[in-house]
């Protein structure tokens, strides 16, 4: 038995470890040398190997000629293997061979293509270089002709169109270098002319005189005799009479005696005219070149510095003698000085739209104020003219803050400002005095409410008051009334410049919803704002915002106002997008009644309950007042839509199985109102937007016109809110 039990349990090791993996066979291997039968285990081992072996060979012996022929067709391919090599090798040469001939081509055509380029690029620059070339000989040749009019015209185009298209080219700088230079050159050779055509008109006006005189005195001595005519002849024949005349008769005179022309006319029985003799040309060209020039502070240093000198010498000379002048004379004299010098400065400045020249001018006009008046002349006119300066100075600020609003709105996302870090955070709030402790709170990266209108406008704010304390300066003006000024001149800005620029920020076409509650958010901040002005306008004035005389800012009615607008926009602009699915809507007003299974409401509303959910999303940003308005007049205009869909003319029949449908899609906008799509709704306020057209639905889907007629009038009405018209309308349908 025992012999029995240990062949059996060494059947069992040789079945594990024929079965077990290598890594698992040592216990086994433990359990045959833990036993006492070892050596007979080794003997099952061998018999069992030798079985094995046997397999091993038949299996072998079976596969085997399979195996010769694949080591035969093996041979096989090794030959072909190395003629398909040869052949690879052979072709690979060809092929660089052929392919040396393809590159060098395409190595020049890559050159051919490089200077094609550059040839390409050359013309480019050369046809915007040409016409600077072109434009500056034409202008030498003005300048060598003396024509220095048509110079200036050429001067313009040079610089503000030819100049700017060349690009940075050496000789291009040069040529700006020179253009005030030439234009410089230009005035002063005008004004040296007409010097020296009133030069020549002093010397000759007993000559100009004398013809007047020989015209007038020949003009009461005509006799009935037909006569040519006397009188005024242009210029052009006067110089074509002298041309003509032969020796008697001389062409214009030298460049000394500028502006007159030699007419000899005592043996001619036409007399020219006074203004014959005289060529006016030097004036005409000096009026068009001062024209053409712009207008800048140098002209208006050199008119006062002539000014003071010429009072200077007038005062010295009254206190250094006696008799020579007096001070009536002095005064009179500055009198009438001082009446056309304020008409001359009323006169030109209103023609300057630049607000950076009119402030210097303004200092200007202080400095040689208050010379004059350390020599005693009284110069309080010159102040007062100075403020009527400060309104038109405030209309040419508010025209330039009015295209820098315009700008800021235009290159606005209307989006909230993401801020990553502290440093941009602290960079924001200092442009706005933005206090939201909540927003203290939470952890970057995090979005401010507004988007980058705010700041920038606060900060345009900010430099308008700024521009306008610039003028206030040294004007001997209190405290008091330049904290006025600076506020009336602020309030024009936000009441007149920024609620135009903001009016039409909202009105202007491809603003969407987002854009418009972000201007309602952007308002608000604005409008919060105001009393942060206000005490930086104390601040610069040392004037308490609160003094009694003290102007209040009216920023708050602008951005109220803006913001109202907005919110008007976002109603309209809300009831158009509806408008747009509801015009999707194709109901089968014929359709057949329902079957036991619920109806689906229709796809366009679906659709369009997606749209106002996102909507309303963007919404809680917004005042809860606005976001509940807007939400419970999309309601109600979808429920208008509905129910004139029903009451439509063209509708003429409808069927139970049309109204079934309309009253899933109601179903589905009641849903929506139940689902409190914006907060502060208190309990089913929402739903009352689609009470009428409920009611309308239950009396025709349920047929309850016994309850409708029973009860109708009474305030406990089941169909209270049925109109009798619209319900009659619907029956007949």
């Amino acid at each position: 038995m025992a012999s029995v039990e240990t062949a059996a349990e060494h059947e069992r090791i040789l079945r594990e470890i024929e079965s077990t993996d290598t890594n698992c066979i040592g216990p086994t291997l433990r359990s045959v040398y833990d036993g006492q039968e070892h050596g007979l285990f080794m003997e099952k081992l061998d018999v069992r190997i030798r079985n094995h072996d046997r397999e091993i060979e038949k299996m072998c012996n079976h596969h085997f000629q399979g195996f010769v022929d694949s080591i035969t067709e093996l041979l096989k391919v090794r030959g072909e293997a190395q003629k398909l090599k040869s052949q690879v090798t052979e072709t690979n040469g060809r092929l660089q061979d052929d392919g040396k001939e393809l590159m060098g081509s395409m190595e020049e055509l890559q050159k051919c293509r490089v200077q094609q380029r550059n040839i390409a690029s050359t013309i480019d620059k050369l046809s915007h270089c040409l016409p600077v070339l072109e434009m500056y000989s034409r202008l030498q040749e003005q300048m060598r002709a003396k024509r220095y009019y048509p110079a200036l015209r050429t001067l313009e185009l040079l610089e503000h169109t030819c100049l700017p298209r060349a690009g940075q080219y050496r000789f291009c700088s040069i040529m700006a270098e020179n253009i005030p230079m030439l234009r410089t050159q230009i005035r002063d050779t005008a004004m040296t002319q007409l010097r020296d055509f009133l030069e020549s008109i002093r010397k000759h006006s007993d000559k100009i005189g004398e013809t007047a005189i020989r015209q007038a005195q020949m003009q009461r001595s005509l006799d009935t005799q037909p006569r040519a005519p006397i009188g005024r002849r242009s210029r052009k024949e006067a110089a074509a009479a002298a041309a003509d005349g032969g020796g008697q008769r001389g062409s214009p005179v030298s460049e000394q005696d500028s502006g007159i022309l030699d007419v000899e006319d005592e043996e001619d029985d036409e007399v020219p005219g006074a203004q014959d003799l005289v060529d006016f040309s030097p004036v005409y060209r000096c009026l068009h070149i001062y024209t053409v020039l712009h207008e800048t502070l140098e002209g208006y240093r050199r008119y006062f510095n002539q000014i003071v000198g010429f009072f200077v010498v007038e005062d010295h000379v009254l206190h250094t003698t006696q008799g020579l002048v007096n001070r009536a004379y002095v005064e009179e004299l500055w009198e009438l000085a001082l009446s056309k010098l304020i008409a001359a400065l009323r006169t030109h400045s209103s023609y300057c739209d630049n607000p950076d020249l009119v402030l210097d001018l303004k200092n200007l006009i202080v400095l040689f104020a208050d010379t004059l008046q350390g020599y005693g002349f009284p110069v309080s006119q010159l102040f007062d003219m100075l403020l009527e300066m400060r309104e038109q100075y405030g209309e040419i600020l508010l025209k330039r803050w009015n295209v820098t609003f315009r700008q800021v709105l235009d290159q606005d996302n209307f989006s909230p400002i993401p801020v990553s870090t502290e440093e941009e955070y602290k960079h924001y709030t200092a442009q706005f005095p933005l206090q939201d402790p909540e927003l203290d709170k939470l952890p970057f990266p995090k979005k401010l409410p507004f988007s980058e209108f705010v700041p920038k406008v606060y900060c345009q704010l900010k430099e308008f008051i700024y521009a306008c304390l610039k003028y206030s300066e040294d004007l001997h003006l209190s405290s008091t009334e330049v904290d006025d000024m600076i506020r009336k001149s602020t309030n024009l800005l936000l009441t007149r410049t920024l609620s135009h620029c903001l009016q039409y920020a909202i009105k202007k076409k491809n603003v969407g919803l987002a854009e418009l509650v972000q201007v309602i958010i952007n308002t608000t901040h604005l409008e919060q704002s105001c009393h942060f002005l206000e005490e930086f306008i104390s601040n610069i004035t040392n004037v308490p915002p609160d003094s009694a005389n003290a102007t209040k800012l009216y920023g708050t009615s602008t951005f109220k106002d803006a913001r109202h607008a907005a919110e008007a926009e976002i109603y309209t602009n809300l009831n158009a997008k509806i408008d747009q699915f509801l015009q999707l809507a194709n109901y089968d007003w014929m359709a057949a009644a329902p079957g036991g299974g619920a109806l689906e409401a229709s796809d366009y509303l679906v659709d369009l309950i997606a749209f106002l959910k996102s909507t309303f999303s963007v919404f809680t940003n917004l005042p809860g007042k606005v976001a509940q308005t807007a939400c419970m007049s999309a309601c109600k205009h979808i429920s208008t839509s509905l129910t004139e869909l029903l009451l439509d003319p063209e509708v003429r029949q409808i069927s139970i199985g049309a109204l079934h449908q309309l009253n899933a899609d109601v179903q589905e906008c009641e849903g929506f109102a139940r689902a409190g799509p914006v907060a502060g709704f208190q309990g089913d306020t929402l739903l009352l937007a689609f009470s009428d057209l409920r009611q309308l639905l239950e009396l025709f889907t349920q047929w309850d016109w016994s309850a409708y007629l029973a009860d109708y009038g009474k305030p406990s009405c089941k169909y209270l809110r049925v109109n009798p018209h619209t319900a009659l309308v619907l029956l007949e349908k």
